[in-house]
């Protein structure tokens, strides 16, 4: 009987082995491009056990089972815990019983009154909430560590454990200092730049890395297989020198974060992101892995495939159940004709990841961003600036009461006003633009309200509280009859950094003598108009270059309308005063735009939570239907 697995159509191909050693030339080695380079070495650095290594650090625990709780469940689980058996979807009382001198730590939580998270007694979720701050602050250490260990590199913050790191810059560097002949084109080579480089040198693998063996014996060959016992009869590459430079610079930072932060890591390095990803969790904890070209088909073919990122969900579980195969060598002789023609454009993006033998072309990079969604090729750093915060609550006991949304608006505003506040520490130009207040019912249609979030010197929970419990009478405020909400969340939208050479209306009232500032209490935020909120798009700009006369009137370049200022300034002679005018007006009509570009978005946050189709109006309005539905 022919294996389901062996009915594809044509011919497949095996890793295309050629590929694997590809020829080094002077050009690789001078190139400014990274990304295609035979020569690219990148890792992924996963911090172990990260929830429960926080905790130890906080508490000053080296060597005792410690396993971190939210509310009834087991989030984290140490090392020294796991040595009993204990993991993430054990109960609580069975991992007592494995072990009874185990430590167990709650997240931390807020609760209303406190502007900081902390570590209280008698934790209830019907009145707290969990706070995740402290790991994200001591996340942000880790990844201060990389970019001052490692300043030439190109580091990405994959998750709140796990970087990807460039290697290729930094390693070029020191491959040119190391063998700086490297660096001169062969004066009599007839092919220029792309002669093929000399044969390196020997390596010295060091103890500090384990190597996935070239020719696994057996399943549990890795088990047995260390860095300096791997010799194997293939010829060292440039690619395994660049491997073994990137290998030195990897574990001094991973030592330095063991030793000035108290965590340990491990590592995977590879040709590219993808293997990187896969052979870091290879000998955790503490522990890094190197990938060489020649060891991937032997890693690759014995490796379940539902194992491989994006391949452990649906696709994943629909390829095993259709073919009846479980490894990445299962799948190898399906033909990509085959599987296009069961699973449509996924097919290439499979085809390829399961042959996946270095950098891909721009063109099939292109092809696998289009119909996959992802980017598995590039290490780019992120934006340090988030454009949204948003501090939510899926209540266990619902608001049943009008006066009872108060209680969670400051639970929430708690911890806005510490992420803020943590942001702004390190860009003190960074304000939100809009506060935005949503609430729901399980999968039923949310509700919001939205207002511009006035600038004040200070921000604190009092400010924020008193700006989202405006938005929550306002919600409120026609309902009548019994309310029931599973869902409320408090947000910022629109975080930018603050033009400083932008002078606000504020400025122009406080520099502009004989005009009355308006008087505008920070709480009372009612007079602005609600729409349902988004990030302020790229192509919504301050309009300071669309001025027609600067004298007394200026022509917007989106709604091509001249606004000229009031008559009594217009006769002003003071030219300054009436460029500060001219400016107040442009800065509050480019808010205007902005204002009308966030109605035309769906609320970005809270639409990731649940979606349910619209239900039948039953011919009330407003937030009195959404109410009265959701009794």
């Amino acid at each position: 009987m022919i294996p389901a697995y062996q009915k594809g159509k044509g011919k497949a191909q095996d890793f295309d082995e050629s590929n694997l050693d590809p020829v080094m030339t002077y050009r690789h080695i001078l190139s400014q491009n990274l990304l295609e380079n035979p020569l690219r070495v990148v890792a992924l650095c996963d911090s172990d056990a990260f929830y429960a290594a926080c905790e130890m650090v906080r508490l000053g625990v080296t060597d005792k089972p410690l396993v971190v709780l939210q509310w009834e469940g087991i989030i984290a689980v140490n090392y020294h815990a796991r040595k009993f058996g204990i993991t993430r979807f054990h109960k609580l009382k069975d991992a007592k019983e494995r072990c009874p001198e185990l430590m167990i730590i709650h997240v931390a939580t807020y609760k209303e009154g406190e502007a900081e998270p902390g570590y209280w007694d008698n934790v209830d979720s019907r009145t707290h909430k969990v706070s995740l701050d402290y790991y994200r602050r001591e996340s942000e250490k880790i990844l201060a560590m990389f970019k001052e260990g490692l300043p030439d590199a190109e580091i990405e913050k994959a998750s709140i454990d796990e970087a990807f790191i460039d290697f290729t810059k930094p390693v070029r560097q020191i491959l040119l200092q190391r063998y700086p002949y490297l660096a001169q084109i062969p004066p009599d080579s007839s092919a220029g730049a792309d002669t093929p480089l000399p044969e390196p040198p020997t390596i010295d693998w060091d103890n500090h890395s384990h190597l996935v063996p070239i020719n696994p014996v057996s399943a549990d060959a890795e088990a047995v297989d260390d860095a300096h016992k791997e010799t194997g009869p293939d010829p060292i590459t440039w690619h395994d020198v660049a491997l073994q430079i990137a290998a030195e610079l990897m574990h001094k930072v991973r030592v330095d974060i063991a030793n000035k932060l108290g965590y340990t890591t491990s590592a995977g390095l590879a040709r590219n992101k993808f293997l990187a990803k896969l052979c870091a969790s290879y000998r955790k904890p503490n522990s890094q892995t190197i990938l060489r070209n020649q060891a991937i088909p032997g890693y690759l073919k014995p490796l379940e495939f539902q194992k491989i990122r994006f391949l452990g969900g649906k696709l994943g579980k629909a390829l095993a159940k259709e073919y009846d195969v479980s490894t990445v060598a299962d799948l190898l002789p399906i033909s990509q004709e085959e599987l296009q023609s069961k699973f449509g454009e996924n097919a290439l993006w499979v085809y390829e990841i399961l042959r996946y033998v270095g950098s891909l072309s721009s063109v099939l990079c292109s092809c696998l961003m289009v119909n996959s969604g992802i980017d598995r090729s590039e290490v780019k750093e992120k934006s340090p600036v988030n454009k949204s915060m948003l501090a939510a609550k899926a209540l266990q006991k619902p608001i049943t009461r009008v006066d009872d949304g108060p209680h969670w608006i400051r639970v929430l505003a708690a911890e806005l006003s510490l992420r803020l506040n943590d942001a702004r520490r390190a860009r003190p130009s960074l304000w939100p633009k809009t506060i935005v207040l949503n609430v729901g019912n399980g999968y039923e249609t949310r509700r919001s309200k939205q207002a511009p979030f006035p600038f004040t010197k200070e921000v604190n929970v009092d400010v924020i509280a008193a700006a989202g419990g405006r938005l929550w009478k306002e919600l409120v405020a026609n309902v009548s009859g019994p309310i029931k909400i599973t869902l409320i969340s408090l947000g910022f939208t629109g975080i930018d950094t603050l033009d400083e050479s932008q002078q606000s209306i504020d400025g122009f009232f406080a520099n502009s003598p004989g005009i009355k500032r308006p008087r505008e209490d920070i709480n009372d935020i009612s007079q602005h108009e609600h729409k349902v909120d988004t990030p302020r798009p790229k192509s919504t700009k301050r309009h300071r270059d669309s001025t027609a006369s600067i004298g007394v009137s200026f022509t917007c370049s989106e709604c091509h309308k001249t606004f000229s200022l009031p008559a009594k300034l217009q006769s002003n002679t003071d030219m300054n005063e009436r460029t500060l005018a001219i400016e107040a007006m442009k800065n509050e009509h480019s808010d205007f735009h902005f204002a009308q570009s966030v109605a035309r978005h769906v609320e970005p946050e809270m639409s990731k939570i649940s979606r349910k189709p619209k239900q039948k109006d039953n011919g009330t309005k407003g937030i009195e239907k959404f109410f009265n539905r959701t009794a």
